[in-house]
């Protein structure tokens, strides 16, 4: 696969956002998000830490938004947001349901903004994102996250996006790792 540029992931990062902002009236905030977390997410707003990248601000900002959708429709997938563990394999089986999810909302994102030449890296980023998290889950261990970056992931098939109306419920407070 060929790489997109910054270029790209910052246009389609525009794209999303104004989307994001004027049909489901969620704001998007870039901000400082404390380290060593890269955004959050309320259940009405979504926060991506300013220090990131390009390609890792947008994988952020339309997952958040997945989970966004997940927490507006589903009280299931709240508390799955802010589970603390442990995580036996249950746990796991529900959190990589909740992860899928949220990423075929974000390829239905995509696709809702007119952007159709990253299923591919939406595809290869998700899955080095629950790659990550599986092993933390499992281990405790931080490794850097591109050790599980791989290339050639099945394509992710886009959930429709049911209506909902914004609501805030609770702040993580930076779980997302």
């Amino acid at each position: 696969m060929t790489r997109p540029t910054a270029e790209r992931f910052h246009a389609v990062f525009a794209r999303v956002e104004r989307l994001i902002e004027d049909k489901w009236g969620i704001p998007v905030r870039v901000r400082d998000v404390p380290d060593p977390f890269t955004g959050d997410l309320d259940g009405a707003e979504i926060m991506v830490d300013y220090d990131l990248d390009a390609e890792d601000a947008l994988f952020i900002v339309v997952h958040l938004f997945g989970h966004t959708v997940q927490w507006n429709v589903d009280p299931d997938s709240r508390a799955i947001g802010v589970y603390p563990g442990p995580w036996d394999e249950a746990a796991l089986a529900k959190v990589c349901a909740y992860e899928t999810n949220a990423c075929r909302y974000s390829m239905q994102l995509f696709h809702d903004a007119g952007v159709v030449d990253l299923d591919q890296w939406l595809s290869d980023f998700s899955a080095c994102d629950y790659a990550y998290l599986e092993h933390f889950y499992r281990t405790g261990e931080k490794r850097a996250f591109r050790s599980f970056w791989s290339d050639g992931h099945a394509t992710i098939t886009a959930l429709p996006i049911p209506a909902f109306t914004a609501q805030r419920w609770i702040t993580r407070n930076g779980i997302v790792i």
